[in-house]
């Protein structure tokens, strides 16, 4: 007696194919361009969380997040990659 094995169509596949990967870098919020025009300014962490009111642990955390989007790993690649992407403008 033959056995046929059931396999899955074509169309189903496709649907376990993986999501598309979101454009990178991954916009910033308004509050991070902030920081991050501060960070350019050359103001440290302290000074921007007074200048903005916020908690120097807020700040940390923002600039963290702008990091892991622009996938950098210190301030100076942070700085060079939203130069070349326009995200901020040199005077």
């Amino acid at each position: 007696m033959a056995r046929t094995i059931k396999t899955k169509s074509r169309a189903s596949l496709i649907n376990l194919a993986p999501p598309p990967r979101k454009k990178r870098p991954e916009s910033l919020t308004g509050r991070e361009q902030e920081i991050l025009e501060l960070i350019w300014a050359g103001f440290k962490n302290k000074e921007i969380g007074q200048r903005l009111k916020i908690s120097v642990k807020t700040v940390e955390a923002h600039r963290a997040n702008m990091m892991k989007k622009m996938r950098v790993s210190n301030t100076a690649q942070l700085l060079k990659t939203a130069i070349q992407g326009n995200i901020i403008k040199i005077r």
